[in-house]
């Protein structure tokens, strides 16, 4: 019986952590360039004298989907998507470097290149600042030219951003929701990763899934907890029995 409930008990744990996984990726549906989480578990036994076959399973750490979102054209010299596999290098709120393939980009204070979550866009020496200009251009490797104020027939190079490319199996995602290098170790830029400017890229979420999903994991949360319920009676009616006895 109290395997039972012992299994019962894990599972519905592990449910609602799914659960709640499920609900941040709905929650990122309009998010540009966001890439769903996936959970991934494993079992192991319980490692204590006399409960050697209890059996639970724990989170063995996120996955992050790499299946690609759709492209849309905005025409606003500013956004940015990725043509291929690859992320924008960010600099995190701690300096340390993450990534993104969220291209929603904007001018911050001082001229800095920031995302639309403010976060700072890495260039070639460190977060790009660009200069008062009457136009601005992204090139498909990344470099930003600018057209200065007055002066139509000059064009000056800024700096380049630096995109790369990630290991699957090497990445996750940090405190901030960036994505990161699981050893913390910064990406050497990829001159192979390209990208398309006046286009963004939508969340990979697909929203029938998420709902079909938050369907499943209900059914199976409201499963464990009958199976938590059996164990209860069960434990009862044994109880009365040896009392009858």
């Amino acid at each position: 019986m109290d395997r039972l409930l012992y299994v019962a008990m894990n599972g519905a744990n592990q449910v609602m952590v799914r659960q709640a996984t499920n609900n941040h990726n709905l929650a990122n549906l309009n998010t540009v360039g966001f890439r769903a989480d996936l959970d991934t578990h494993l079992s192991r036994e319980f490692q204590a004298e006399g409960l050697e076959t209890r059996v639970y399973a724990i989170r063995k750490g996120g996955v992050i989907s790499q299946k690609s979102g759709d492209v849309f054209t905005t025409g606003r010299a500013l956004d940015i998507a990725l043509d291929s596999e690859g992320y924008i290098a960010l600099q995190d709120i701690d300096g340390t470097e993450g990534y993104s393939r969220g291209g929603e980009l904007s001018i911050g204070a001082g001229g800095i290149l920031q995302t639309k979550s403010g976060y700072n866009i890495v260039g070639e020496g460190g977060p790009i600042a660009i200069p008062p200009h009457e136009q601005m251009q992204i090139a498909s490797d990344g470099t930003i030219t600018i057209v200065p104020p007055g002066d139509t027939g000059t064009v000056l190079l800024v700096d380049r951003i630096k995109l790369v490319k990630l290991n699957e199996a090497d990445i996750a995602k940090n405190a901030s929701g960036l994505i990161v290098n699981r050893d913390n170790t910064p990406a050497p830029a990829d001159p192979t990763v390209t990208i398309t400017s006046g286009a963004l890229e939508t969340s990979n979420v697909s929203p029938i899934d998420a709902l079909a999903n938050m369907v499943t994991l209900a059914r199976q949360y409201e499963l464990q907890v009958k199976l938590m319920k059996s164990a209860e009676e069960i434990e009862t009616v044994s109880t009365q029995l040896l009392k009858e006895s």
